[in-house]
């Protein structure tokens, strides 16, 4: 690591009833990976806000290669090199790859925009990150990796010397985070400052140099990772001490009713012949590697996808369910793995929200009975303990977690008996898993039966009572609790079958 590139000091920021940072230090040397980490809310995407512009801090200096700065706009922050690869990419699809990269900035010959140019200089761009992307491709055309990776190289176009890393492998399969990884490398070794922010503790140990943690808007510490362990960066992080001991026995009857059963299931090529029941208080788990059918196969069920044949039982009496209408009059909730596209609409209230999927029972002829949503809506949020200054509050307000609880109190104020849980904790911070683990697990133990699919193997262990695992849209296999261990369920992941 070499010399300190960006100083933030004491940097303090409040919004109306909330302290958002709260005298926080932070700072990033030239050749290092520094992990910024804590639970959702902590106040990390606040830090970098200030940082790049997005917001204006209240006091506190930043320091910048020497120089004391305040950006008032993310503009500012790239021309002076400090770029921000968001989570959520900003590409626009229809446009070719060199387009976005110089979108705001093209190359002109004359009144015309010089594609050729701009493709050469992309290309030059791709050279150095050691990348094997068409500039002319359409954006659109690219997998969420080379998305991803078209970004970074936006990133250096501005010469950037901070680039900030914001859940960059959020939506990656491990091939594409270990191209991630190798990319991270190259910069850190051209002498880069980077900023690491992630929830995957895992990759923290593999990529970084240092780790600051934040807590409830405050500075904690800062650890070399080297000399740390998980667990003391998780200690830091949350305050306490959580276990991750996977489950060593069901805890569902034998006798235990059926509640749902699905017989020969198919919808398209992701899902060939899937059968499988699921009991009444029952974590169900749906295990496979990306592209295995698992989320297919829960959207079929739901009707949000149209399946081609297979029958579905519901508590014994077939049914029909052609779209999510029939599925939720059915009694099934679905809370999707993308949140904030299908599950909650984040410029309405939490009360808005939480009465959504059962607006009817709310609504007085042509009006929205008010009171009586912000009642319920009072009612869940404490039964979830979910944190918020109010249910007027909106949902885009909230952290990863506190969403999550939203789109949960919505199915249950729906009085759901079958909930499918997908990739329930994506994007959510440890202390927060665990609160998500625990709601899970009441309501198993208050008679509701969840499938619970997930992408990390010790959360199907920790959670489930028997697993369900898929293999390129067909069911591989199906194993209870008690004998199951990663190198049985990977290898029913990765079989063929026929």
């Amino acid at each position: 690591m070499g010399e300190v590139i960006l100083t933030m000091k004491d940097i303090d920021k409040s919004f109306p009833g909330v302290h958002a940072l709260d005298h926080v230090n932070f700072e990033v040397r030239r050749g290092e990976v520094h992990a910024l980490m804590g639970e959702n809310g902590a106040g990390k995407s606040t830090l970098m806000k200030v940082l790049t512009g997005i917001y204006t801090k209240d006091s506190g200096t930043i320091t910048y290669e020497g120089k004391d700065i305040e950006f008032h706009n993310t503009r500012e922050a790239q021309d002076a090199g400090v770029v921000i690869v968001h989570q959520e990419l900003n590409m626009l699809g229809h446009l070719t790859v060199a387009q976005n990269i110089f979108i705001g900035r093209e190359f002109k010959k004359g009144i015309k925009i010089d594609d050729k140019k701009m493709n050469e200089e992309a290309k030059k761009l791709f050279d150095r990150l050691h990348i094997d992307i068409d500039p002319s491709e359409t954006m659109a055309n690219l997998t969420v990796g080379k998305q991803q990776m078209c970004e970074i190289a936006k990133a250096i176009s501005h010469e950037a010397k901070v680039i900030i890393f914001d859940e960059p492998s959020a939506a990656l399969t491990e091939a594409e985070i270990e191209e991630l990884f190798k990319i991270i490398r190259d910069l850190r070794a051209q002498d880069l400052g980077i900023v690491y922010i992630s929830h995957r503790m895992d990759e923290i140990k593999v990529i970084t140099d240092r780790v600051t943690v934040m807590r409830d808007g405050t500075y904690v510490g800062t650890l070399i990772t080297n000399e740390c362990t998980k667990d003391d960066i998780i200690n830091m992080m949350v305050g306490r001490v959580i276990y991750e001991d996977p489950k060593t026995a069901s805890t569902v009857a034998e006798n235990a009713p059926v509640v749902l059963k699905v017989e020969h299931l198919n919808a398209g090529r992701m899902v060939q012949d899937v059968s499988f029941e699921l009991r009444k208080g029952e974590i169900l788990g749906f295990s496979g590697l990306m592209g295995a059918g698992r989320t297919e196969t829960a959207r079929a069920i739901f009707g949000a996808d149209p399946k081609e044949s297979g029958d579905i039982y519901i508590n014994g009496e077939k049914v029909t369910i052609n779209n999510p209408q029939d599925a939720v009059k059915h009694g099934i909730g679905y809370l999707s793995e993308d949140r904030k596209r299908y599950g909650i609409v984040v410029q309405k209230t939490v009360a808005e929200n939480s009465t959504m999927a059962c607006l009817e029972n709310y609504t007085k002829g042509l009006f929205i009975d008010k009171k009586a949503e912000k009642k319920v809506a009072e009612e869940y949020v404490e039964s979830l303990a979910t944190k918020t200054p109010s249910v007027e509050q909106l949902v885009v307000n909230l952290s990863g977690g506190n969403q999550q609880k939203v789109v949960i109190a919505k199915w249950l104020i729906n009085d759901c008996d079958i909930l499918i849980f997908d990739e329930p904790t994506r994007g959510i911070d440890v202390g927060a898993k665990n609160e998500i683990y625990k709601l899970m697990n009441k309501l198993a133990s208050e008679g509701k039966s969840i499938i619970m699919i997930s992408s990390e193997m010790t959360e199907i262990l920790r959670m489930s009572d028997r697993i369900v695992v898929m293999c390129e849209g067909r069911k591989t296999g199906e194993v209870r609790i008690e004998e199951a261990t990663q190198e049985v369920i990977m290898n029913m992941a990765t079989r063929e079958i026929g």
